[in-house]
């Protein structure tokens, strides 16, 4: 079964999310699509977890605290956010394989690395195998597939990384695996009493912009 997994590398969540995948209990041919996070909270009018200082905080706690319970090599990077727009584009650029996407993560999260710093960005083009990353990510074909991937994300209603779309459902978020398990193994689980309800359920109160 195919299935397309929505990531941007400034997302902790995406990174452990990927590291994760063994637990993934029906086979997938899992296609990488890099979009750009920041685009994703435009389209919605939403506001990331590292613009809000008190979510920040919680939000690198427990990335922490999830990589060390689970045995992930992970720490964050000098800065957070960061422009990761060098990155997604050198992903596009590669060809974005599930293999090279985890070696771009690793440069970033596993040995928390900065970016944005000229040595970090060599050794994730080389983790890419891509040998003039500077012709590359500046390619208007690379910047024009970022853009497309991060629109028709958007368009389908994908809100956040990092997020699976897989028969025809979309599960986000890095603890959204069992549920995607359960699915999977029922296609019709949604569609059971309860489930269904919460499609259908009213707006009860609204918040005043």
């Amino acid at each position: 079964m195919k299935a397309r997994w929505h990531f941007d590398f400034v997302s902790p969540f995406s990174y452990l999310h990927l590291k994760l995948f063994d637990w993934i209990a029906v086979p997938l041919e899992i296609e990488p699509v890099p979009v750009l996070f920041a685009g994703l909270l435009d389209a919605t009018g939403s506001t990331g977890p590292a613009e809000i200082p008190a979510k920040r905080l919680q939000t690198y706690r427990y990335c922490t605290w999830l990589a060390r319970r689970e045995g992930i090599p992970f720490r964050f990077p000098p800065r957070h956010p960061f422009n990761p727009l060098f990155a997604l584009r050198l992903a596009v650029a590669s060809g974005a394989s599930l293999a090279t996407v985890e070696r771009m993560f690793d440069v970033i999260w596993a040995d928390g690395r900065d970016p944005e710093d000229p040595e970090t960005m060599g050794a994730m083009a080389q983790a890419a195998g891509v040998e003039d990353a500077a012709a590359a990510t500046s390619a208007p074909g690379a910047k024009a597939k970022l853009r497309a991937n991060t629109e028709a994300a958007a368009a389908a209603g994908i809100f956040g990384v990092p997020t699976f779309e897989v028969a025809g459902e979309h599960f986000w978020g890095a603890d959204s695996i069992g549920l995607m398990n359960d699915f999977l193994r029922n296609p019709a689980y949604f569609e059971e009493p309860e489930m269904a309800r919460l499609a259908r359920l009213p707006v009860g109160a609204t918040r005043k912009a």
